[in-house]
């Protein structure tokens, strides 16, 4: 294992400090679903295989591995049972990432970070990473093995933001990819109407599933007042709004018990649900919401 508490060759680590991706090469992605990869990585697959993890017994058919016959078993029982072992298996991670007009700025450089954080440390256990990212159109770059960590963090670094959000379009498309089981991060404020359909349609191919609600303060709690004109981020349609103490009193109810919708939503699919705020430390969302999620371990 190489020392990750140097900066990593070739990467900016304006992204994710040094000291961080240190401490992330001694975990690992986790998933509630058992996956079974196509290559030889450290996660626990459906299949069986050659590790030390007993996981149960078969009869012998002609031709099986003599060496795995339980002559325990035989002699207890008069049958010829082979032992059968856990495999370990790569791990397919997809991160889907947010880059509408309304991720412009710090949630969009929060996404970055958590999506390179998860990244890195599937990469250094040997998983491949792909990264979808919408509403702009392009390929979608895949990444394997630890040498893949700086290009990582250098293409999630160099994202921008800018146009609407097509969520349930883009959730469908990145499903629509061949490829095995794995896990799907979303990675979005999900200030848009299609936030539930989107959602919905993400528990497929027997994946699994985290959504990572990045938001501002602001975002639940607005810190304007007065009569003002405010614009669309993504669409610049302009309103007019008068925010007394009161009114924001409410919006705030409402946009909190939005959020708590979303996460209700997730877990109904099966999901784990983090949410996000653009000003908390980086390594309490890593090394803390994400490990108590479950989504690192």
């Amino acid at each position: 294992m190489s020392d990750a508490s140097q900066p990593l060759p070739g990467a900016d680590d304006r992204l994710i400090p040094a000291s961080l991706l240190s401490r992330l090469e001694r975990l690992q992605l986790t998933t509630r679903r058992r996956l079974a990869g196509g290559l030889a990585g450290e996660h626990r697959s459906p299949r069986h295989g050659s590790s030390l993890d007993f996981a149960d017994y078969r009869e012998y058919y002609p031709g099986d591995d003599l060496r795995r016959i339980d002559m325990h078993a035989y002699a207890r029982l008069d049958k010829l049972l082979l032992k059968l072992f856990e495999a370990e298996d790569d791990l397919a991670l997809r991160l889907l990432i947010d880059t509408s007009g309304s991720m412009a700025g710090a949630k969009l450089a929060r996404a970055a970070q958590v999506a390179g954080a998860l990244g890195f440390s599937g990469l250094v256990r040997r998983d491949v990473v792909t990264v979808h990212t919408f509403p702009l159109e392009r390929q979608a770059p895949r990444f394997r093995g630890r040498a893949a960590s700086a290009p990582l963090l250098n293409f999630l670094g160099g994202l921008e933001a800018s146009g609407d959000t097509p969520f349930a379009a883009a959730t469908l498309r990145t499903l629509a990819r061949p490829g095995p089981p794995g896990l799907t991060v979303v990675l979005s404020d999900l200030l848009t109407p299609e936030w539930e359909e989107g959602i919905r349609n993400l528990p497929a191919r027997l994946g699994d599933l985290v959504v990572v609600h990045v938001l501002d303060q602001t975002d639940l709690r607005p810190d304007l007042s007065g009569d003002l004109e405010l614009v669309d981020a993504e669409s610049g349609a302009r309103v007019q709004v008068s925010l007394s103490a009161k009114v924001s009193a409410d919006y705030a109810k409402l946009a909190t018990r939005w959020a708590d919708e979303v996460a209700a939503r997730v877990a109904a699919t099966g999901g784990a649900y983090l949410r996000v705020f653009t000003d908390a430390p980086l390594e309490d969302v890593i090394l803390g919401q994400a490990r108590a999620a479950g989504v690192l371990r």
